[in-house]
C-alpha cells in the first residue's frame, strides 16, 4: 500500500525536476506545500525525511529545506537485517496508530492491574527519572531514557493479561525502533530535557491505574501520546527561524496553549 508520505513525496520530487529547481535552491515551506496538496503538515514533514533520506533534498535547522548537489547526497540508509524489505512509516502516522492502540489497551489495563504490576510500573518510574538526572541535566544523548520510556508502555500492555495487545503494542515499538524516518525525526531533537514533560505524563498515566480508572487511563494515554506527536512536530521545525531554541528553554508548552 502506497502512504500519502510516499505520493507526496514524489510529487514534489517531480516538481523539483519540472520547475528547474537547481542545487541549494530553497524550497517552499511545509505550510505552503501542505495548502498546495490540501494535506496535513505532519504528512509534508513525512514526505520531506523520505526525499532526504533518498539523497534529494538538505533540511537545514532553522533554515529551510534545500535542493542537494548531488555530491552532497547521503548514501541511501540500508534496513536492518530482516525476513523481508521492511517498509517505512511515516513517524506520525506510527504516533497515530500507537496512539489509537495504547489508549484502548491502558483502559483496559487498569481493570486488571495487579499490585506487582503498580510496583514494576513504578520502579520504571523512578529509572527514568534517575536517568534523567544523570544525563547532565538532559543535555548528554543516552538510550537508557527512552529504554525506559519503551519498558513502561510494554509492562502496561503486559498488565491487560492479553498476550495478542501485548503483541501489539510490541509491534508497534518494534517498527518505530526499525524505522529510518523516525530516527532521521528524532535526531533533530539534540538533548533528552523535553522528557521531564512526558515524565510527568506517565505519572498520570499510572496514577489512574492504581485506581482502576478505566476512563482516565485512556485519556491520559491518549493525552500522552498526543504530546509526544505535538512536541516532535513542534521542536523539528526547520521553517521556523528560532528551531533551536528549545535548546535554551526548560520547560515545554502543552499542546493546547
Amino acid at each position: 500500500m502506497r502512504r500519502q508520505y510516499q505520493i507526496i513525496g514524489e510529487q514534489i520530487g517531480e516538481q523539483i525536476d519540472r520547475d528547474g529547481y537547481h542545487p541549494g535552491d530553497r524550497l517552499p515551506t511545509e505550510r505552503e506545500y501542505a495548502e498546495r496538496f490540501d494535506v496535513s503538515r505532519t504528512v509534508v514533514r513525512e514526505a520531506f525525511i523520505m526525499l532526504e533520506l533518498a539523497g534529494r533534498v538538505e533540511v537545514r535547522k532553522g533554515s529551510g529545506t534545500y535542493v542537494c548537489r548531488p555530491d552532497e547526497r547521503p548514501a541511501r540508509p540500508t534496513a536492518p537485517s530482516s525476513p523481508g524489505p521492511v517498509e517505512d512509516i511515516g513517524p506520525f502516522e506510527l504516533l497515530k496508530a500507537r496512539q489509537v492502540v495504547e489508549s484502548a489497551v491502558a483502559a483496559a489495563a487498569a481493570e486488571l492491574v495487579t499490585p506487582s504490576d503498580i510496583r514494576a510500573l513504578s520502579a520504571l518510574l523512578a529509572q527514568e527519572r534517575q536517568a534523567l538526572e544523570t544525563s547532565t541535566g538532559g543535555q548528554e544523548l543516552t538510550n537508557a531514557p527512552d529504554q525506559a520510556d519503551q519498558a513502561f508502555h510494554l509492562l502496561i500492555a503486559r498488565a491487560t493479561q492479553n498476550t495478542l495487545l501485548e503483541d501489539a503494542v510490541l509491534r508497534l515499538w518494534e517498527q518505530r525502533d526499525r524505522s529510518h524516518m523516525w530516527r532521521r525525526l528524532h535526531g533533530r531533537i539534540m538533548d533528552f530535557s523535553y522528557r521531564r514533560s512526558w515524565l510527568a505524563d506517565h505519572d498520570r498515566i499510572l496514577a489512574c491505574l492504581k485506581k482502576r480508572d478505566s476512563a482516565g487511563a485512556h485519556d491520559a494515554m491518549w493525552a500522552h501520546i498526543d504530546h509526544v506527536m505535538h512536541t516532535l512536530f513542534t521542536h523539528s521545525d526547520t521553517d521556523d527561524p528560532g528551531f533551536d531554541g528549545y535548546l535554551f528553554t526548560r520547560g515545554i508548552e502543552s499542546p493546547s496553549s
